[in-house]
């Protein structure tokens, strides 16, 4: 089977403190499992974060985003 591959690797946004950012990449195959990290830090849905995914295009939505998220 052929690995998976990033066809859109993560690109660096920019945003306001308070406002929220999106994060997207875009996989080689469909419906593939995305964890999200910060460093060695897996992140899960909460309030502060959220994740969509549709076929091969997999977005993070971090809120109320302080510099701390950098």
């Amino acid at each position: 089977e052929a690995p998976i591959l990033f066809k859109q690797e993560l690109r660096n946004e920019e945003a306001k403190e308070g406002k929220q950012v999106k994060l997207t990449c875009e996989l080689s195959k469909p419906d593939t499992p995305v964890k999200w990290m910060k460093g060695d830090t897996v992140l899960y849905a909460s309030e502060k974060y959220e994740f969509k995914q549709r076929g091969t295009v997999a977005e993070l939505i971090i809120r109320d985003v302080k510099s701390i998220d950098a």
